[in-house]
C-alpha cells in the first residue's frame, strides 16, 4: 500500500483543509486557522517517498485478473482504515468512509513536482451558485438538473497543465481587398482592389496553457480560461488537502503540438491587427518558427461536475479562480411539449374569455 498524508490539528486533532476564502488551513472542528509556510516539511517528506504501488487485488469470488486491475491502485486511510481506490493518476482525494481529505505521497515527486499551483479562490457555494446562475432561464432543462443532490455532487479539482513559453519570428503574408461605391443617374458602381500584404517581426509568448490530463477534453480546459498568473504560488501539497487532484498522464511534449498551434493562431491575429484600411484580410502564407521554447509544470484549480442523462454525458466546468462557468445543457422534449400544450390552453382560455366578454357586451345577438 502506498503511503497517505493526512493533515491534522495539533489542537483538536481534526483533519484540517485549504480553505479558498481565508487562503490558509483550517480546522473545521475548532476553528484554528494555518499558515501554509508553517506545513513546508510535508513536501521535504514527499520529495523522499516512493510512490511505487504494489497491490494485490482479492475478492470473496478469486484473485481479479491483470486486465481488470490495470492502472488501479488502492490506499489505507490513517484515520478509519477504509480502502480508497483510484487511479495511477490520483494524487489528492478524501476519504469515503471518514470524509478526511488526504495526499497520496509519491505522487508529486522528483520530476512530478509541479513548479507551481494557483490555490482555489472560489469555495464550493460559490461553484454552486455559478451552476444556478448557469440554468436561469432555461426552463425547458430536465428538473434532474436543478435538485440540490446535484449540486452537492461538485468537485474541486486541481488539474495538471503545461504552460510554454516560446519566443516566434514570422513572416506572413495577407490577400486584402478595398471595396468602393459610386453611382450615377443609372447605375451603381463598386469597385474591388486587391492588394498583397507583407508582415514580418518577432513576439513573445508567456504560459501558453495545455492541459496535461487525457480525462477532461480540452475545449473544456481551454473554455474556462484565462487564468491570471499573477496569483501562482510555488507549489505545496498543503495546498491540495480538501479537494482532488491529479498528477499529469499527458508527457509535456505530446501537448507541445497543441500549444504550437495555439501560439500559431494567435501569432497571425496579432499580425493581422496591424493590416487596417482593408475591406478583408485573409493569411495566404505563413512561415512561423519557434526559439528559445521552455515550459513549466503547474496545478490549476477548476469545479467540475459530471453528470447523465438520457444516454448522453455532460461535464460542466467552473473556473476555481475566476468564476467562470461553462457547459452544454440538455433540452427536455417532454417539458418542451408540456409547455407548447400550456400555451395552447392558455391561448384558447384567453380566446374563450375574449368571446364571453363580448357577448356580455352584446357584440352577439
Amino acid at each position: 500500500m502506498a503511503v497517505l498524508q493526512e493533515y491534522k490539528c495539533p489542537c483538536c486533532g481534526g483533519a484540517i483543509a485549504f480553505d479558498p476564502d481565508l487562503q490558509k488551513l483550517k480546522c473545521p472542528y475548532c476553528d484554528t486557522e494555518f499558515e501554509l509556510e508553517t506545513l513546508q516539511g510535508y513536501d521535504a517528506v514527499l520529495q523522499s517517498t516512493d510512490g511505487d504501488d504494489n497491490i494485490q487485488w482479492e475478492s470473496e469470488a478469486g484473485a481479479w485478473g491483470d486486465e481488470e486491475t490495470e492502472g488501479m491502485r488502492v490506499y489505507v486511510c490513517k484515520s478509519c482504515g477504509g480502502e480508497i481506490v483510484g487511479d495511477e493518476s490520483m494524487a489528492a482525494t478524501s476519504c469515503p468512509f471518514c470524509g478526511n481529505p488526504v495526499v497520496i505521497m509519491g505522487q508529486y515527486r522528483g520530476d512530478l513536482k509541479p513548479d507551481y499551483i494557483i490555490p482555489f479562490k472560489l469555495d464550493k457555494e460559490a461553484a454552486k451558485a455559478g451552476f444556478r446562475k448557469h440554468l436561469e432561464g432555461k426552463k425547458l432543462l430536465p428538473r434532474a438538473f436543478k435538485t440540490e443532490a446535484k449540486l452537492d455532487s461538485i468537485k474541486g479539482v486541481y488539474v495538471p497543465y503545461w504552460l510554454f513559453d516560446s519566443d516566434i519570428d514570422a513572416n506572413i503574408r495577407y490577400r486584402a481587398t478595398r471595396v468602393t461605391s459610386w453611382s450615377d443617374n443609372s447605375y451603381i458602381y463598386t469597385k474591388t482592389s486587391f492588394y498583397s500584404v507583407l508582415r514580418s517581426g518577432s513576439i513573445s509568448f508567456e504560459m501558453v496553457p495545455v492541459d496535461g490530463s487525457s480525462k477532461i477534453d480540452n475545449d473544456v480546459t481551454e473554455s474556462v480560461e484565462p487564468y491570471r498568473y499573477d496569483d501562482l504560488r510555488d507549489f505545496q501539497t498543503a495546498y491540495l488537502a480538501g479537494f482532488l487532484a491529479d498528477r499529469y498522464d499527458v508527457e509535456s511534449e505530446d501537448c507541445r503540438p497543441r500549444a504550437n498551434e495555439r501560439i500559431k493562431k494567435s501569432t497571425e491575429r496579432a499580425f493581422a491587427a496591424t493590416v487596417e484600411g482593408y475591406s478583408s484580410v485573409t493569411a495566404e502564407q505563413s512561415n512561423i518558427t519557434t526559439k528559445n521554447g521552455s515550459m513549466k509544470y503547474v496545478l490549476l484549480p477548476m469545479w467540475l461536475m459530471a453528470t447523465t442523462w438520457n444516454g448522453q454525458n455532460y461535464l460542466f466546468a467552473m473556473n476555481g479562480q475566476s468564476g467562470k462557468f461553462v457547459g452544454n445543457l440538455p433540452c427536455d422534449k417532454g417539458a418542451k411539449n408540456r409547455s407548447f400544450f400550456l400555451s395552447l390552453l392558455i391561448g384558447a382560455g384567453i380566446t374563450f374569455g375574449i368571446l364571453v366578454l363580448l357577448r356580455l357586451l352584446g357584440f352577439f345577438g
